[in-house]
């Protein structure tokens, strides 16, 4: 039976897979690039089928314990006038947290019997009948039953198995930026959004009243600026956004201390298929949906079905592989397509559009809407199924 399973990302996918391995009886290695768990970053949320699952890790209440409990978010003109308002369940599920607080829950549940090595990744992958040998930049050659991919967009992982990025990767026609600033807008578990033509700006305050996380969204083809340089992302920020009006001068006086900045394209992953040989892609560097797709939920969903299709195969990874990929395609699928108009949606090209998009935000925001809505944005959240692989076989079906 496979036992070693080395998992590049210490994201969200990483570490849950790495829980539910270890649950397993495997022994999994994560390696992550960065020196340090990733910390802040963006919200996400949970709902449907994906709560049961928390609750099935054990994880749910210190998630409650973390959650932004945000409230509404409200959508406001270049003036700083409302326009509409959401309820936050159409932006926050059943329940919300940062992506760094979640990170460091899933490293508490698992630190102590993996092996987590920082400051290192994949530089080379030599696949054997018994196992691939593993290069690493800094820490040698290893050798492995499995390696997993759950390391993003813009997986060394798939680079090395599968080839250049470029051949599977789908540009949205948008950009996307994140970070912190002081909370200079004083605001108390309450978001705000505000777009002119192709461009959007979303600030929100949840669980630390005394931090701002700031959301950029702007049409765009591709940019001649490396994901690596922070400083050249800046600038096209600054560009972007000089003229924008309401709070964005504010914002962008405070970019130039941001350290930790997030900035890539709005992009979705399609690949034939989700494994080679002993390698497996988990995530995002296995099917990138982007925002609105419920893609942190339905990673841990693929890790909890990975590693349940592992110990059900006995470790047999071509059963395994083909199974787990069998079961996640349909929801990948959902979770792709509602995904892939939320550029559109989120930073509306023309006048006319950003009108259209705030009076659907009315509307939708309307209390005999709420329900409708709600089923909408849960579709990808529970297309994919909860199987219980502690079952018999037979129950399991």
């Amino acid at each position: 039976m496979t036992t070693t399973v080395l998992i590049s990302g210490a994201g969200i996918a990483g570490p849950a897979l790495a829980f539910w391995l270890r649950e397993r009886g495997f022994v999994p290695t994560v390696v992550e690039r960065a020196p340090a768990l990733r910390e802040g970053g963006s919200a996400v949320d949970f709902r449907g089928e994906q709560m049961t699952l928390l609750k099935r890790m054990g994880i749910l209440e210190d998630i409650r314990a973390k959650e932004t409990a945000m409230g509404s978010q409200v959508v406001v003109d270049a003036r700083g006038k409302k326009v509409a308002e959401m309820p936050s369940v159409f932006f926050s599920g059943e329940v919300e947290i940062e992506r760094g607080d979640l990170t460091r829950i899933l490293y508490d549940h698992t630190k102590n019997d993996v092996e987590y090595v920082f400051g290192d990744w994949i530089t080379g992958l030599d696949e054997l009948a018994d196992g691939v040998d593993v290069t690493f930049a800094h820490g040698g050659k290893r050798r492995f039953d499995l390696v997993v991919g759950a390391d993003g967009l813009h997986s060394g992982v798939r680079r090395l198995a599968f080839g250049d990025e470029e051949r599977f990767r789908t540009d949205l026609g948008f950009h996307t930026a994140g970070f912190t600033a002081p909370n200079h807008l004083d605001l108390d578990h309450l978001g705000q959004i505000c777009s002119v033509p192709g461009r959007t700006v979303m600030v929100a305050s949840g669980r630390d009243r005394s931090v701002l996380n700031v959301s950029f969204v702007f049409a765009s083809g591709p940019l001649e600026v490396h994901r690596r340089d922070v400083e050249g992302q800046k600038k096209v920020l600054v560009e972007r956004y000089a003229d924008f009006g309401w709070e964005a001068p504010a914002l962008l006086e405070g970019l130039a201390d941001v350290e930790a900045l997030y900035f890539d394209s709005l992009s979705q992953i399609h690949l034939d298929k989700w494994s080679q040989g002993r390698v497996v892609l988990l995530g995002d560097a296995a099917w990138c949906a982007g925002p609105g797709g419920s893609g942190t939920g339905l990673a841990m969903m693929g890790a909890y079905i990975l590693a349940g299709e592992l110990a059900a195969a006995r470790g047999d990874h071509e059963v395994a592989f083909a199974r787990y990929e069998e079961k996640l395609r349909g929801p990948v699928k959902v979770s792709q397509k509602q995904a892939a108009g939320i550029g559109t949606f989120l930073a509306p090209k023309t006048r006319f559009m950003v009108g259209y998009r705030n009076f659907l935000y009315r509307v939708l925001g309307s209390k005999p809407m709420t329900r409708v809505f709600t089923w909408i944005t849960s579709r990808a959240a529970n297309a994919a199924t909860l199987e219980n692989y502690d079952a018999p076989v037979a129950a399991r079906g």
